[in-house]
């Protein structure tokens, strides 16, 4: 009796050239770790290791690397149990490992849970509550931004969220103001997303402008690994600022805590795949809880398998904060799942079962 992991390589397809600051996308590849008992294979929990180019620090050499972590695993006679899961994962996974961390800790979890793709046991997996999430306009052409902007509020968000940083400031801005024009911030939510695209000197400027737009918050404003200009800007800036890729690659307690001690955000963003997993993101929490730091959690572009493991565990918690988790119909080829998304909220279907057939292929082992 001893654990086994498999993995499957699955391209996703956009169903349009999703646009941000860093580039325009049009596939994703996710990786599907199976984790089974070798004398039950038919019980197996499923995770999701979906490294993003320029944003993962494991993304380099990722096949590889996870190659090896899964023949360590293989090698070993393992068992999973509540109180082993993260020493497993301590020995397997390096921290500078995020996304294999991410799915390797959400299949263990998943096994822990009867393989019923059940990650966390909470009111939101039972379907006794739902999670406000935030609607999603990507970066395009004005006129496209428009069309997503009105079809979110015909579907009944009240929060949305816009990329900003890729095509012209003031055609972004019409956009904006489009919105603040028919909606006054008490009914509509405004974020934005800069994903770092301005520099220092014209980021307060920018800050200023959208400031008349009565915007929620800004994430990421200027590139990571700027603290002192950070600092100084969420010090100065007239909207709340929240740090995205600012946390990606810190990895000690302490690293975090001195990082949100020294630039004081009024909000961090965090998402599992980027940060090493659920393990990961309670430290995060936990830290930005001490501070007095308001959070949410976003999704990194999964398909339904890691996004309904990120859903799940922010039922862990009773956030009022919309979450970033309106990522499930991205994708032509997306896995079917038993989450749905009606009038700006996410719901899961505990009655609903999954459907695997998309995964039918053959996992690779790894075992030499």
């Amino acid at each position: 009796m001893s654990l086994k992991v498999l993995v499957h390589k699955h391209i996703l397809d956009f169903r349009f050239a999703a646009g941000t600051s860093r580039g325009t996308l049009t596939q994703h590849t996710a990786y599907y770790l199976k984790v089974f008992d070798d004398e039950n294979p038919y019980c197996f929990g499923l995770g999701e290791a979906s490294p993003l180019a320029g944003l993962s620090p494991d993304y380099v050499n990722f096949e590889a690397t996870l190659q090896k972590v899964c023949q360590a695993f293989n090698r070993y006679d393992l068992e999973v149990f509540s109180w082993n899961l993260d020493l497993i994962l301590n020995q397997l996974v390096e921290t500078r490992y995020p996304t294999i961390r991410m799915g390797l800790e959400t299949a263990l979890r998943d096994l822990l849970h009867e393989g019923k793709r059940q990650i966390f046991k909470n009111s939101f997996s039972e379907s006794e509550r739902e999670i406000p999430i935030n609607g999603l306009i990507w970066m395009g052409d004005k006129n496209w931004m428009l069309q997503q902007i009105d079809q979110k509020l015909e579907a009944g968000f009240r929060t949305l969220k816009m990329k900003v940083g890729a095509i012209d400031f003031e055609q972004e801005m019409e956009c904006l103001t489009s919105i603040r024009k028919r909606f006054s911030p008490e009914a509509i939510t405004l974020r934005v997303d800069a994903n770092g695209a301005w520099t220092p000197e014209e980021a307060q400027e920018k800050l200023n402008r959208l400031a008349e737009l009565s915007i929620h918050s800004i994430e990421q404003p200027i590139k990571a690994r700027q603290p002192e200009a950070m600092a100084a800007l969420c010090e100065q800036s007239p909207i709340p600022i929240a740090l995205d890729e600012e946390l990606i690659g810190v990895y000690d307690y302490m690293d975090k805590m001195r990082l949100l001690k020294k630039i004081q955000p009024t909000f961090i963003i965090l998402k599992p795949t980027l940060l090493g997993g659920f393990t990961a993101c309670k430290e995060w929490i936990e830290i930005a809880n001490r501070l007095k730091i308001k959070w949410w959690l976003t999704s990194a572009l999964e398909s339904n398998i890691g996004l309904n493991a990120i859903a799940q565990f922010a039922g862990e918690f009773q956030n009022p904060l919309p979450q970033g988790l309106g990522t499930g119909g991205l994708y032509y080829n997306n896995v079917p799942s038993p989450l749905s998304i009606a009038q700006g909220q996410l719901s899961y279907n505990s009655q609903q079962p999954w459907d695997l057939q998309l995964l039918q292929q053959s996992f690779t082992t790894h075992t030499n």
